[in-house]
């Protein structure tokens, strides 16, 4: 992902913690809230609940490569925080892609086909 695509600041988090929409799957957590941007920014986090470095580096990688599948489903305009459960680690490729794509058309985040 370009840097200007991704959050980054502490401020930005939070800010999507707390005003911001939320979708619990079985494997990750999405809070989203509008920005004033014509695109869209992601942010990932996995907490050290998950486990040493290794496995939290994977469990970003894996929500990485879901959002970068599915980005062009999505509609414009969003700042996204993907968070890590720890079934995140452990969950099957398809069983991933389609709780993200679920918690997305819970939110409204998809476009209209």
């Amino acid at each position: 992902m370009k840097r200007p695509l991704t959050l980054k600041k502490n401020h930005e988090f939070q800010r999507l913690y707390r005003r911001g929409a939320s979708a619990v799957g079985g494997s990750l957590v999405i809070y989203c809230r509008k920005n004033r941007l014509s695109r869209n920014r992601v942010g990932l986090t996995a907490s050290t609940k998950l486990g040493n470095a290794v496995q939290r580096n994977r469990a970003r990688r894996r929500m990485r490569e879901v959002y970068r599948l599915n980005a062009d489903k999505l509609r414009p305009g969003w700042d996204l925080v993907l968070v890590a459960r720890s079934r995140t680690l452990s969950a099957p490729w398809p069983e991933l892609n389609a709780t993200f794509f679920r918690l997305c058309k819970k939110l409204g985040l998809l476009r209209e086909a």
